[in-house]
């Protein structure tokens, strides 16, 4: 178990967002919308079929009723139509007959001739009156007519009266009927089909609730681990593969699991090793103070010798200090950048005027070659610390009698800074490691020449902040060639 205590508010941040959006976005939303959805597909389709089918019962329901009584207005007229109309109506067994038509239906019927006088009226209502309708009119033509009205909830046939020869339209029978019936049947069959919607919503409801307590469970398992990264890392990673997003996300958490592990382990080593480099400079002052102490009468000569080496390891402890408040101070002003247009051809001339007495000392030739002149935008300070860094890594690290050179380039959009040096070199497998913080390449050398394995690490810090990139290109024995590339234009990040 990888304890919390190094975890950086950002990271704390990254876990708190992950682990709420799990808590609130996925095991509510998800679940409510599985059943929302789920409620939606059921209601929806059982109201458009009850609507479907209540007016299709309703339009065949109509359509029986009006044919029925077109076949009865049909034999009716026929029978009229045997003697002398409007006559023969008034027997009694054709009275009777239409009588009972009005009363099968619940309907009123009314004959009239053909100066559109109503003789009969089952009603008895409208007796001797005239009618002048669109429908009786079309009939008198010869041509039945059927009418439904569905606000007012009746039916009205119309039938044509022909004469024996059956070539004259001599009458016409009016027929109106009543569809509540069809409208009461409407009813109980509309509460029955609202009885089966209920009871198919609430199955479908407590589906609802198995599948979105099934669908969700996956996420509940991530959102526990997640749970337990902030009480710790879990020594597991997510292994959630039920659906195709649950995968990825245990995929994309595993690798960010993972590089906090990384940034984790990282933070402890670089602990440890600030402790080290600390405590040895000290260690050896004690020694030598204490040496000094249990010695009586010490030669002026030996005293000497003790101070110089106390003050080697002063200087020692203070140059480490130094190295770990530039990196320190990059860490916070990485946002505060001091953004200038500068001359990268003086910048460089700057810096090697001060490195070349070093390099002479260790007889080591320095050169300088620009191409063209290069203005770039730039943190002069942070930007001359990498580039310092880097030629005087290449002069200390270099053989009797060698040489730095030192190229500057530049196209439209970048600026190209080498460091070539024909020094000791890099193993292969260690230029992978170069820029890690208190890494050495080689220890015993390092030690001699005082180096505290921080200079790259600042150097690499520096020029990410300008949004560029180093390279280096080293075989032992042979050399190291360090490429720094940047943009002449400066690009802020993003602010998220």
């Amino acid at each position: 178990m990888i304890q919390n205590t190094y975890i950086q508010n950002g990271e704390w941040g990254i876990i708190l967002k992950v682990k709420r959006y799990f808590k609130i976005e996925v095991l509510k939303s998800l679940r409510f919308q599985i059943t929302v959805l789920l409620i939606l597909f059921a209601i929806i389709p059982t109201v458009v079929m009850e609507a479907v089918l209540l007016t299709s019962y309703e339009k065949r329901a109509v359509e029986v009723r009006t044919a029925e009584i077109q076949n009865q207005c049909t034999i009716l007229c026929n029978q009229l139509s045997q003697g002398d109309y409007p006559k023969t109506a008034a027997t009694q067994a054709l009275k009777a007959e239409i009588t009972q038509l009005s009363n099968i239906y619940n309907g009123r019927v009314l004959l009239i001739d053909d100066s559109y006088r109503i003789f009969q009226d089952t009603y008895d209502i409208d007796e001797g009156k005239r009618i002048v309708a669109a429908d009786v009119t079309a009939c008198m033509r010869g041509k039945g007519t059927t009418y439904f009205d569905s606000k007012n909830r009746y039916i009205e046939v119309t039938a044509p009266v022909m004469d024996a020869a059956k070539e004259k339209v001599i009458g016409v029978m009016l027929v109106s009927v009543s569809t509540d019936p069809i409208t009461e049947s409407r009813s109980v069959l509309a509460g029955k089909a609202n009885v089966v919607a209920i009871v198919t919503v609430m199955v479908v409801l407590l589906l609802a609730l198995v599948i979105g307590f099934f669908a969700v469970y996956p996420f509940q398992r991530i959102t526990s681990q997640i749970g337990a990264v902030t009480e710790g890392y879990h020594a597991d990673y997510l292994h959630e593969k039920a659906y195709t997003e649950t995968k990825i996300l245990s995929e994309a958490f595993n690798k960010m699991l993972g590089r906090l592990k990384a940034q984790d382990d990282s933070r402890k080593e670089f602990v440890s090793n600030v402790s080290h480099e600390l405590k040895t400079p000290l260690t050896s002052m004690k020694v030598l103070a204490d040496s000094l102490l249990i010695q009586e009468d010490v030669p002026a000569e030996l005293y000497r010798e003790f101070m110089g080496d106390l003050s080697e390891e002063i200087e020692r402890e203070n140059k480490i200090i130094n190295d770990l408040l530039s990196l320190v101070k990059m860490d916070k002003t990485a946002n505060t950048m001091n953004i200038q247009s500068v001359s990268i051809n003086e910048l460089i001339e700057k810096i090697l005027k001060r490195l070349r007495p070093i390099a002479s000392k260790a007889n080591v030739e320095v050169v300088y070659q620009s191409y063209r002149p290069v203005t770039a935008e730039i943190d002069e300070v942070k930007f001359s610390l990498a580039i310092t860094n880097l030629v005087e890594n290449a002069i200390k690290y270099n053989k009797e009698g060698g040489w730095v050179h030192v190229t500057l380039n530049a196209d439209h959009r970048f600026c190209n800074i080498e460091v070539a040096d024909s020094g000791i070199g890099i193993e292969p497998e260690e230029t992978g490691h170069i820029f890690e913080r208190f890494y050495r390449v080689d220890k015993s050398h390092s030690r001699e020449i005082g180096g505290t394995g921080l200079g790259l690490s600042i150097t690499r810090n520096a020029i990410v902040m300008h949004r560029g990139s180093i390279k280096v290109f080293s075989q032992p024995g042979e050399g190291t060639t360090f490429t720094v590339r940047i943009p002449l234009v400066y690009a802020p990040p993003e602010r998220g």
